[in-house]
């Protein structure tokens, strides 16, 4: 039986704390998109398109971390 903390960290070629790092990045800036979006909600002439640019940004960031991790195997 594998370590629980490290085993997928390391699959995707980090150390446990790389990973938290990266994980606390993406879970920052999702908190920071859901304001921008629910700012826009209430006030549709603000924040027009911080949301969906975020998302695809990050989506854009794990599709190139996806392709890097593949290319290392």
């Amino acid at each position: 039986m594998g370590n629980l903390f490290t085993d997928h960290p390391s699959k995707v070629n980090e150390t446990y704390l790389e990973h938290m790092w990266c994980a606390f990045k993406f879970f920052y800036t999702l908190f920071g998109l859901s304001f921008a979006a629910l700012v826009h909600a209430v006030f549709p002439f603000m924040f027009e398109f911080t949301a969906s640019n975020g998302v695809k940004k990050l989506n854009e960031c794990m599709q190139d971390r996806k392709n890097d991790t593949s290319n290392k195997k």
